[in-house]
């Protein structure tokens, strides 16, 4: 049976995997950009990287890694720290699109580049935020809701006093899961759901 467990270094390629194969909304992302490495660089390695004492995974039977849980506890120090000391190493390999983004990679990259203290409006009220990712061969058996909670332990350990997290509005699995959940639903634009707890 699969079985919670810490994030241990040499996970990352695993996790990398796993955030590209869900990254389209849930979906495999495989394809969708002109280089697939693009996901885990920006939506969970630097979360590994700057606080690995905040991920949690599920391992299976057979030793894969296939699901995640990671967070920030500060939202606003780590977009500084991503801003200054993490995405600045793939400036030359992805360079910063000019002008209106216009590819899905463009997007994603406009995105990372705009990661920065302030941006996130929800950080004020929920100063911690999490990015949780399943395969699907995991998923509806309640290791979701398990990681979940691994994970806000240990954010109230830390004394943190709120977490958020921001799904794609179309990603309506995730949407019903996270309200299941007791996340209350933020205003956000129509493209994103956005939720928030106090802890």
């Amino acid at each position: 049976m699969p079985f919670l467990r810490s994030f241990r270094p040499g996970d990352e390629p695993a996790l990398a995997d796993i955030c590209l194969r869900t990254g389209d909304a849930g979906s495999d992302a495989t394809g969708i950009l002109d280089d697939d490495d693009i996901w885990g660089a920006v939506f969970v390695l630097p979360y590994v990287a700057r606080h690995p004492e905040l991920a949690v995974v599920v391992e299976t039977d057979d030793g894969r890694v296939a699901g995640y849980a990671v967070a920030t506890d500060d939202t606003d120090a780590f977009e500084e720290w991503f801003l200054s000391e993490w995405w600045p190493r793939f400036a030359q390999r992805w360079p910063k699109p000019v002008g209106e983004p216009a590819t899905r990679q463009d997007s994603v990259l406009a995105y990372a580049y705009g990661r920065r203290p302030g941006a996130e409006p929800f950080a004020e009220s929920f100063p911690a935020h999490l990015h949780i990712d399943l395969l699907p061969d995991v998923q509806g058996q309640g290791w979701g809701r398990r990681l979940i909670a691994a994970l806000l332990e240990r954010l109230r350990a830390a004394e943190v006093r709120g977490v958020h997290l921001v799904a794609a509005g179309t990603n309506a699995g995730a949407i019903a899961f996270y309200a299941r959940l007791g996340f209350t639903r933020l205003d956000a634009p129509a493209d994103v759901a956005a939720f928030g707890m106090l802890l």
